[in-house]
């Protein structure tokens, strides 16, 4: 315990961000969740598999359960046997008696009726799966009333609702007479509030739909020892008894106590206790509270190093994550930047709207109460303000961005894009720098081996093979240098051939560990039997690879005698004693040769290592990584098993491995670039976005391999050392960092790439000026990187402004991951990998082209959705209402109609224009500003309101008036009348013609939004570039659809002589169809003219003021 208490206290790898690294960073904690507000819709994924994620409130249950578990222990040692009853909960009586952690070994596998050797039976699964069920923990509970509460008032439900309700007052008790027109009115703005939340409720279970069917794609495998033979099983059948093998990046399935543990088995328990620390795993209890024992791991946690047995002793609702789950209740939901920019648009446009309705109030209060008091009364006066409300408030934004964002989910399911929340999708469209893992990342992760050394002679593998036939030939022959490589490299091997796939061809046998470990495994057994290997030999002590030590041990004690006649030198077999130790390692060359002071030669006998042969043997291992092959060295050494051992067996290895060691040999491994990596590089730099390699490999491979990829473009001879990062800063250097800065906005001209490789021990030498100069380079490979280094690379990058996105599928990438601005894992990646990341690339790493690309997409689109939403749905509604009010006009649209296109006509177009396909330059831009490039900037106010908006209104009241100019009633008749009759005109000829004027001010406002539509579809291209039809590549066939929804809708409120009579409403000559045609296609021309004048003039007076 002392030792444990030790550890803590020194620096090492922080799996997790601390304390102190939480007040720096805006991310949440691990698995939290940012549920999005029901008017957008979008549910976050809160968990790999499961429909809820509880880590915000996990750790608080979690620490309260252990206290009163620890407070009932005291006082039942104390004789206060009734406090058991009095237990503040059920989950503390529960987890007080369990006494799995406190039993031995044995006795836990007589009660649950299994066998370490072989595990249990068929049957026996059988019937513990109808016993306990499935290992799934029960739904969580929902809140159905809070629910329900916020499809009605959350967004602009409440303005809808209120507004409706100040209506119904105006029509009763105020209305005097009541009049039909306002009982309409408050009717339909009711049915808008109902229609909105039962909308918001299908489009929340459309989504949780989306996102439940993404999580099938990602299965949770378990290995398990059943029957004797090691199988891969589901988790969701793992059942109390089962025998658990556990490997670094596993995530527990369930409860479990380790009864085999190696020593560097770790666990993060992050998600229950909130701690970052990870916790070493042993076989002895620890703590009598179960939930502080370190014997016990439990479902949910990571093993984040190490390796070890555990037998399940619970599952499902019976574990303790499954136990506490029950006490938490949903987590808080959160806002993402995107809906704070929504909220921040929609309290402008709600500002400007009360500025209005005050204005309004004040020219009644002031002038039109006192000099035309007949003009507007109380309930007119209501009925205007909730009028100017209703043309500001664009009531079907919410609906439209609803849909947006779930068409963009599916859209990006498709394309095996997995993305946990709202936030992942806006910061797609703003990342800068990509940091890329190598393996399994930019690499196939299929690692074999293409060569082997031994001494200072190479040979390729079948050269080998041959070597060991002829020995096996020729009995003359008494090398057995190829014998040892095989055995060290059998021996000294995480990884298990599976024994389903024993009866298949060498090289397609599925193989349980790593892809070094399965090459090097893969290759042993070309040579001979390892199962054979094994025989011979007892493991005795296992120190797994990680990423600082870079390298792994074994070691073995001899079980038969003939196992060293090919695993070590003639010399050595004759002063080996039954009771030595044999210490295998291998790992990193680098980190392993200087460790080293003999070697093996061709002839099998081992001799000191000179620095002549150690020369030749590293320019052995410098050409192999030159040609992008990662270079693994075996060695071993010979413990004499009489020395005196202490109890810290890792500790004794360790400084064992130390020094003299005897190299045995080397191999070389290729894990070739993925097909499409050099043309994914190629287009995301084309989109503005470094990407770099970071690494754990050596740094010539790492070059070697970013060559291959595309990361690297320069000749070796260009690309820049540490040497090149001056410490102080000379002017060139800033000039050099402008320049660079400049470049990015050069797209008419590219300078020469500038490139670079650092290793991590370089790299932490680094002061701010050299980060400063590092940051500015195009290209940039990090090798021999740890996590904390990988952290570091984020964070001085995001440091500089550059929004950081890291890819990675390892345990190793997991804290970097956590850290960038949007992490990304691979499907295929390990468990803590993908729970640590923002989205998840279900296939290839190819993918992460279209989710950028859908990033940039889904962005651009709200901003269309809200610019064709406004010059109809706002603007032009406003006016009508000002004039009528200010000049004594009367009210050429109706508030109804008003309802009518925010509602119906038009929000189906806004829609539609979800499924815009992206414009041709959306990975030729550079990426998006979070701090300057906002959803809703001024140019796009300055479209909506002062281009099209003003066009849409002057041409609507000019067919208005126009209309009733030809029925008689001429505008001068109208101006600063306030209600009075024209001379000749009678009161139900005057309010037909009003009626009809307001019709014909609605259709010309749907027409022309139909136009509107086709010009706001893309920025600065032409429509016949970008065109809606005959273009499988940019075309919108939906828009016609759209189009002809709002035509019916237009005609079904229009031409219903029932509706008419009730809504004031009334038919349209056919001629104010085809005019407001016309004004369309102006507008549809001029916009032409603007986008030609972006496109010619790209830095001139219209590029600068576009949208």
């Amino acid at each position: 315990m002392e030792g444990s208490k030790n550890d803590k206290q020194k620096p090492g790898i922080r799996w997790h961000t601390t304390d102190e690294e939480a007040q720096e960073t805006t991310r949440e904690p691990l698995g939290h969740s940012q549920t999005n507000v029901s008017q957008f819709s979008i549910h976050t994924l809160q968990s790999r598999r499961s429909s809820f994620d509880l880590s915000n409130t996990l750790p608080i249950h979690y620490r309260t359960v252990s206290f009163n578990i620890n407070e009932s222990q005291e006082r039942r040692e104390k004789g206060l046997v009734e406090q058991k009853k009095r237990a503040k909960d059920t989950v503390t009586k529960e987890l007080l008696d369990l006494e799995w952690h406190t039993i031995s070994p044995d006795e836990l596998f007589r009660r649950l009726s299994t066998e370490m050797s072989t595990g249990l039976s068929t049957e026996q699964v059988n019937r513990r799966i109808t016993e306990y069920g499935k290992n799934t923990p029960s739904p969580a509970p929902t809140h159905h009333f809070k629910t329900i509460f916020g499809y009605f008032f959350k967004g602009f439900g409440s303005v809808l609702l209120v507004g409706s309700t100040l209506v119904f007052v105006c029509w009763k008790p105020l209305g005097e007479p009541p009049t039909q027109a306002n009982l309409a009115l408050a009717i339909v703005r009711l049915a808008v509030f109902c229609i909105q939340a039962v909308f918001n409720a299908w489009q929340d279970w459309s989504s949780s739909k989306v996102m439940a069917s993404i999580t099938t794609m990602l299965p949770e495998n378990s290995q398990l020892l059943r029957d004797g033979a090691q199988v891969t099983t589901a988790a969701i059948d793992i059942v109390p008894g089962d025998i658990l093998y556990i490997r670094a990046g596993n995530k527990l399935p369930a409860d479990v106590r380790f009864v085999e543990i190696s020593s560097d088995a770790k666990f993060d328990r992050s998600i229950l206790t909130g701690e970052s620390q990870p916790l070493s795993g042993t076989v002895d209890s620890t703590d009598d509270n179960y939930l502080e024992t370190r014997c016990i791991g439990m479902q949910g946690t990571h093993c984040i190093s190490g390796s070890g047995i555990g037998v399940v002793v619970a599952t499902g609702d019976k574990t303790v994550f499954g136990r506490i789950a029950k006490l938490t209740n949903e987590p808080k939901t959160g806002m993402t930047t995107l809906e704070r920019e929504i909220l921040h648009f929609v309290i402008i446009i709600v500002s400007i709207m009360l500025t209005m309705i005050v204005l309004v109030i004040i020219v009644w209060a002031s002038y039109l109460r006192k000099r035309h008091p007949s003009w507007i009364n109380v309930p007119t006066l209501i009925v205007d303000c909730v009028s100017v409300a209703i043309a500001f408030v664009p009531e079907g934004l919410p609906i439209a961005l609803t849909a947006s964002l779930t068409i963009c989910a599916n859209l990006m399911r498709k394309n095996k894009v997995l993305c946990k929340s709202l936030k992942t999708v806006e910061t797609l469209g703003a990342v800068s720098v990509i940091c890329s893992d190598k393996t399994g990342t930019l690499t196939k992760n299929e690692m074999y081996v293409t060569g082997c050394s031994i001494g200072t002679m190479s040979m390729t593998p079948e050269f080998a093979r041959d070597k060991i036939t002829s020995r096996r030939h020729d009995p003359n022959t008494s090398s057995n240098a190829v014998d040892q490589l095989r055995v060290l490299a059998g021996l000294c091997n995480s990884g298990e051939f599976d024994i389903t796939t024993a009866h298949l061809p060498l090289h397609e046998r599925n193989i349980n560990g790593d892809a070094t470990d399965k090459a090097i495994l893969r290759f042993s057994e070309s040579l001979g039997e390892v199962a054979y290997l094994k025989q011979f030999w007892k493991k005795e002590f296992e120190l797994a690879f990680n990423s600082k030590n870079k390298f792994m041990i074994r070691t073995f004690s001899l079980a038969e005698t003939d196992g060293l006649k090919n695993t070590i030198s003639l010399s050595e077999e004759c002063h080996y004693n039954s009771d030595d130790i044999l210490l295998t390692i291998k790992g990193a060359p680098d980190v392993l040769i200087g460790r080293c002071s003999h070697y093996t030669s061709t002839t099998g006998d081992t001799h000191e290592l000179d620095d002549i042969t150690r020369g030749m043997i590293e320019d052995i291992k410098d050409q192999w990584s030159s040609q992008g092959r990662r270079v693994i060295l075996l060695a071993r050494k010979i413990l004499s098993k009489d020395q005196d051992w202490s109890n810290d067996m890792e500790s004794e290895v360790l400084e064992h491995a130390r020094n003299g060691l005897t190299l045995v040999g080397l191999v070389s491994i290729v894990d070739p670039p993925r097909d499409e990596i050099p043309e994914v590089v190629r287009t995301l730099r084309g989109a503005g976005i470094r990407i770099f390699m970071v690494t754990g490999d050596f740094a010539l491979t790492a070059q070697a391999i970013a060559r291959e990829c595309g990361i690297i473009s320069n000749e070796p001879s260009l690309v820049k050392t540490i040497k090149s990062l001056t410490r102080e800063q000379h002017p060139y250097e800033e000039s050099m960092k402008s320049s660079t800065v400049v470049s990015l906005d050069q797209s008419h001209r590219q300078p020469p790439n500038t490139s670079i490789v650092l290793s991590g021990p370089e790299m932490i030498t680094l002061n701010d000026n050299q980060w400063d100069l590092l940051c500015h380079y195009d290209e940039i490979v990090f090798a021999r990187t740890t996590p904390e280094q990988k952290l570091r690379i984020v964070r001085e990058f995001q440091a500089r402004d550059e929004i950081v996105g890291m890819t990675g599928d390892g345990v190793n990438d997991a804290p970097s991951l956590k850290a960038a601005d949007i992490g990304i894992a691979l499907g295929s990646g390990s468990d803590i990998a993908i729970e640590a990341a923002d989205m998840v690339l279900l296939e290839s790493f190819s993918a992460i082209v279209e989710a950028v690309q859908y990033g940039r997409m889904v962005f651009d689109n709200l901003r269309k959705t809200i610019a064709y939403l406004l010059p109809a749905g706002s603007f032009s509604e406003f006016w009508p209402i000002m004039t009528n009010v200010l000049f004594g006009l009367p009210q050429v649209l109706s508030s109804f109609l008003m309802i009518i296109i925010c509602c119906f006509t038009d929000c189906a177009a806004a829609t539609v224009l979800a499924y815009e396909a992206p414009e041709a330059d959306v990975l030729l831009r550079k990426p998006r500003n979070p701090k300057t490039d906002r959803l809703v900037n001024w140019q796009l106010i300055l479209q909506s309101y002062g281009f099209i908006g003003v066009l849409e209104t002057i041409s609507s009241f000019s067919m208005s008036y126009w209309y009733l100019q030809q029925s008689g009633i001429p505008f001068s008749a109208l101006w600063f009348k306030y209600g009075e009759l024209p001379v000749g005109i009678d009161q139900e000829y005057y309010n037909a013609r009003l009626a009809e004027a307001s019709s014909v001010y609605f259709v010309n406002l749907v027409v022309m939004q139909w136009f509107t539509l086709l010009a706001i579809r893309t920025r600065c291209l032409s429509i016949f570039q970008h065109p809606p039809a005959f273009n499988k590549q940019t075309q919108n066939l939906l828009l016609f659809p759209a189009i002809a929804f709002a035509l019916c809708m237009a005609i079904f409120w229009l031409y219903i002589p029932q509706l008419q009579a009730v809504l004031s409403t009334s038919r349209v000559p056919a001629e104010h169809f085809f005019l407001p045609a016309t004004f369309g296609i102006g507008v549809l021309v001029l916009d032409e003219g603007r986008k030609f004048c972006v496109r010619r003039w790209p830095k001139g007076l219209v590029a600068k003021i576009s949208w």
